[in-house]
């Protein structure tokens, strides 16, 4: 117990303590918290569909017609009617040739990469990927390189260097980076997958749908992308994760995915509001465009009172290294009715505390300008 006293101290000495607070309503671009309604900047659901009607009754019809649960893991009795469908949907929609369901991206993560390489071989990794990559490239035992974020020169030279010492070579990258809320130079890696004969997985939790069908499809990349994984619980507003690949390498995952084989399969409800999710995004492609459009708004206005605002994406972060920094401006925020949450180590590397406003197609013009209104009057905090 003083080991974990020391260290929650310890915490909250440096600004870095997390706590969990409840909200007691929740909406597209809106939230009740402690009894007040905020415009929400936190929240991953970036199309609204989390409360579109046609998610609700199709969740309702899996409902009525399979119950609360699936009763086992796919492998035994819990690979339903539904599930099948999801994963025929969702290869269509990334154009592969076949998909699994996951139950989380956090899952899926630490269950598809043991399965692909192990001792012996070799993992390249942007050293901004998600924390599920780098604990599913620990897992795997396989030699792990991580290369400065976005520096093709350096995976080159990674590349050069050390592949040649190992059996199976894996790149690991997110396509939208989920805290920089920047886009992966996928081209590049790709020519450089081809060149020294890896396998590439690349991570488009927070492309797809977002960017339509995601970045690799955008890119007019996604043959030459080997495993595409992406998850059902951002822009689709349901709950999950898929990987998309060769029909041989799902079989594969089938039999080699622990995380896969040794839990138990979502629920109909969740499954099919992604089933309807899916076609809802495929039939408007327009919505991802809306989407981009508010963000670089709000990207262009809060860059031109002096505030350093990135990404370019639905995410824009606005870093303003020191953590109490952050925490200080995210809770005047809060007061002027706005929830941006600060995110700070061990999330992000130190010295790079932030506010990450994530964007949501429900926000308004008039959600932006009042954001913009509020963060001029917060400019003494400028670093």
């Amino acid at each position: 117990m003083e080991r974990i006293e020391a260290y929650m101290e310890k915490r909250a000495a440096e600004g870095t303590l997390r706590k969990l607070s409840e909200l007691k309503a929740r909406y597209p671009a809106r939230v009740i918290e402690s009894g007040r309604e905020l415009i929400d900047f936190s929240s991953n659901d970036y199309l609204g569909l989390s409360n579109d009607d046609r998610l609700i009754a199709a969740a309702r019809q899996g409902l009525d017609e399979w119950g609360t649960g699936s009763g086992a893991s796919r492998l035994m009795s819990g690979s339903l009617a539904p599930h099948h469908c999801l994963e025929a949907e969702t290869a269509c929609f990334k154009g592969k040739e076949d998909a699994l369901v996951f139950n989380s991206g956090y899952q899926a993560n630490i269950s598809l990469i043991p399965a692909l390489v192990s001792r012996g071989d070799v993992i390249f990794a942007d050293r901004f990927c998600h924390a599920s990559q780098i604990d599913g490239a620990v897992l795997s035992g396989a030699k792990l390189f991580r290369y400065e974020h976005n520096n093709i020169e350096r995976l080159a030279y990674l590349l050069k260097r050390e592949r040649e010492k190992y059996r199976e070579a894996l790149l690991l990258t997110e396509s939208v980076f989920s805290m920089d809320g920047d886009i992966a130079l996928l081209a590049d890696i790709v020519e450089l997958k081809k060149r020294f004969n890896c396998k590439l997985l690349l991570d488009e939790a927070h492309a797809a749908g977002a960017f339509g069908r995601g970045m690799a499809h955008r890119l007019g990349l996604t043959a030459e992308v080997d495993i595409l994984m992406g998850t059902f619980s951002k822009a689709f507003g349901s709950f999950g994760a898929y990987v998309a690949c060769s029909h041989a390498m799902k079989e594969y995952f089938v039999n080699n995915a622990r995380g896969f084989i040794y839990s138990t399969s979502l629920p109909a409800t969740s499954i099919c509001a992604s089933i309807a999710a899916l076609k809802i995004v495929a039939e408007h492609p327009d919505m991802s465009a809306k989407l981009q459009a508010k963000a670089a708004y709000l990207r262009k206005g809060l860059s031109r009172q002096g505030w350093p605002a990135g990404g370019e994406s639905q995410i824009l972060p606005v870093i303003v290294k020191r953590s109490e920094t952050a925490l200080n401006l995210s809770q005047r925020l809060r007061a002027a009715g706005l929830r941006v949450l600060a995110v700070r180590p061990p999330t992000v590397p130190r010295g790079t505390a932030r506010l990450r406003f994530s964007l949501c197609l429900a926000h308004s013009e008039r959600d932006l300008d009042y954001t913009l209104e509020v963060m001029d009057g917060l400019r003494q905090f400028l670093v």
